[in-house]
């Protein structure tokens, strides 16, 4: 029997990630940051690897983040809008994936339309990078190591840099708070704080994110839970439950379940499941 390992480069575990190890077999999540002209639009490049050969497929499920993600993958490079729903992924064989995670706003001024029109859609490279796209693509998938693909997502990005745009710096910072700040669990604690109406907030988030503001904390109020989780730590449901800003565990519940496939409970018992 081959027991699975995980390899982890940079930056820290990332969340979202439902499945922490393989069961069998090997896999790789790299990391790595952008250079200082590119910081206020992306976040991080990332690659994905795995070695599964002559042992069963395996499933791999992550939950949403606010970002726009440009992945380079055979057969499924596109760009890629924020996705609202858990992504399952069946892994076989041996494989790699490249990609450019996009901060929450960062898109916008490539894009130069409203981000939310990408929302659990896809679009063909070639109509932000033209050519470059298709190069960019092939060079990808022949690079050595994750090294060198990052360096080549920076001279694509750098070659098509924007112009800058001030509320971007604004709405990724925005939502950083709510990534960051556990006791932001609502709307209207983002409004007293931006000093914006509800309206404006909303137009600003489907405008530069791609999804409301209402969404984005509900997500990472998750991502949260989900860190608890795995972290081992004791839970009392009820205390977690307000914590994260839910008025009950029965709306807390619903919402895991909905968006994870099971119950908090089953989760928990699943990561320590030997």
């Amino acid at each position: 029997m081959t027991i699975g390992k995980t390899r982890q480069i940079e930056m820290g575990k990332p969340r979202g990630v439902l499945h922490q190890r393989l069961a069998q077999g090997e896999f790789e999540h790299a990391r790595r940051a952008p250079s200082p002209d590119l910081a206020t639009l992306v976040e991080h490049y990332w690659y994905v690897a795995w070695d599964l050969r002559g042992l069963p497929a395996q499933q791999q499920e992550t939950l949403p983040h606010p970002n726009v993600q440009f992945v380079v993958e055979p057969g499924c490079t596109a760009i890629y809008g924020v996705h609202t729903g858990r992504f399952t992924r069946q892994l076989e064989g041996q494989g790699q994936v490249f990609g450019i995670k996009f901060k929450a706003g960062g898109f916008y001024p490539f894009y130069q339309a409203a981000v939310s029109e990408l929302q659990d859609r896809s679009l063909d490279p070639m109509r932000i990078f033209g050519a470059d796209a298709a190069s960019f693509e092939s060079n990808i998938l022949a690079a050595a190591d994750f090294d060198a693909m990052a360096e080549m997502a920076e001279r694509l990005l750098l070659t098509y840099l924007p112009a800058m745009d001030p509320n971007v710096e604004r709405v990724s910072e925005l939502v950083a708070s709510i990534a960051n700040e556990r006791s932001l669990t609502s709307v209207e604690t983002l409004v007293q704080r931006t000093g914006l109406t509800k309206r404006a907030l909303q137009r600003l988030f489907n405008q530069y994110v791609g999804i409301g503001p209402k969404w984005v904390i509900n997500r990472y109020r998750l991502h949260e839970a989900i860190a608890q989780l795995q972290a081992g730590a004791p839970v009392v449901w009820t205390e977690l439950a307000l914590e994260l800003g839910y008025f009950d565990q029965a709306h807390f519940i619903r919402d895991f379940r909905k968006l994870v496939g099971r119950r908090p409970a089953e989760y928990l018992r699943a990561q320590t499941r030997p």
